[in-house]
């Protein structure tokens, strides 16, 4: 029961917009925070600077997979936005292949940022991928 247990290797990403299913994904990156600090040094405290969170930045996240049917459905969510944008949410579900949940993400105000297709060339056979790249306005619960 390996496999059940090492989640290294086994983890597909389940990804959805306000419900709506894009598939699994096989690549995840870009998951992450980075607090902002600003210092502010007190007059007589030779000792150390104080330092305080201000803002929160989220870098794009990059979902990657083998091209596959639910490629259509990532064209459909696009070209959605380009009759009006409305803010939306989205979930990441990292899962191993027999269903186990093992982690989630909220995401709130997703955009889609890029979508890369494969490359095709007889010279350089390999596996036909694609990419998601989106940005958002943070974690939700």
């Amino acid at each position: 029961m390996l496999a059940d247990t090492d989640t290294a290797v086994t983890i597909q990403f389940l990804v959805s917009i306000d419900n709506q299913q894009l598939g699994t994904f096989t690549g995840c990156e870009g998951l992450g925070a980075e607090v902002s600090l600003e210092t502010h040094q007190e007059g007589g405290n030779n000792q150390f600077t104080w330092q305080f969170p201000s803002r929160i930045s989220y870098p794009t996240i990059k979902l990657t997979r083998p091209l596959g049917a639910d490629t259509s459905r990532i064209a459909t969510w696009i070209t959605g936005i380009t009759r009006g944008y409305q803010r939306q949410t989205a979930t990441i579900k990292a899962m191993t292949t027999n269903g186990t949940l093992v982690a989630q993400w909220g995401l709130d105000g997703v955009v889609p940022v890029r979508w890369s297709g494969p490359s095709f060339s007889p010279d350089s056979p390999q596996i036909a991928t694609e990419t998601l790249e989106i940005a958002h306005h943070g974690f939700i619960s």
